[in-house]
């Protein structure tokens, strides 16, 4: 009987650590939404009044900053997505994450400033993007089989 007793303790506490770990998902989620809000707000009032600034419809900062921004806020999209996923349990987590990395690495590629940083950070970029791809086509495939 004390068995049983240890058994639908230890199961009601497992059950609270995976309603908490629920909540704390829901609260990043919301969190998530509001940083997203916010930075699509601050990236389209940047474009407007840069836009309408003198001189008309050039940009103050470089295109490249300004891509940067927008890949933030995808990058952001995607931990979003992360995060949703794994509220929802699926399977295809690790799929979501690594493509969350492909995109957070190729923003490091289009604001990569060859003046500032040494050829072997490229380097490493490349093998990181080569290493992220080849588990991401892994991952694929093993999905695809199942």
């Amino acid at each position: 009987m004390t068995i049983l007793l240890k058994l639908s303790k230890q199961v009601s506490f497992l059950n609270l650590v995976v309603d908490i770990k629920r909540l704390f998902t829901k609260i990043l989620s919301i969190t998530m939404v509001i940083v997203i809000i916010v930075a699509v707000i601050h990236l389209v009032v940047f474009l407007i009044s840069d836009l309408i600034s003198r001189p008309f419809g050039h940009f103050s900062l470089t295109l490249l900053n300004l891509l940067g921004i927008f890949l933030n806020i995808l990058i952001a999209l995607e931990i979003l997505r992360n995060i949703t996923a794994y509220l929802h349990q699926k399977n295809s987590q690790l799929k979501l994450v690594l493509t969350t990395s492909l995109i957070a690495i190729t923003r490091k590629f289009i604001i990569y400033d060859l003046e500032k940083l040494s050829g072997l950070n490229l380097i490493g970029l490349s093998i990181i993007v080569l290493a992220l791809s080849a588990s991401y086509r892994i991952i694929r495939h093993i999905n695809a089989k199942i």
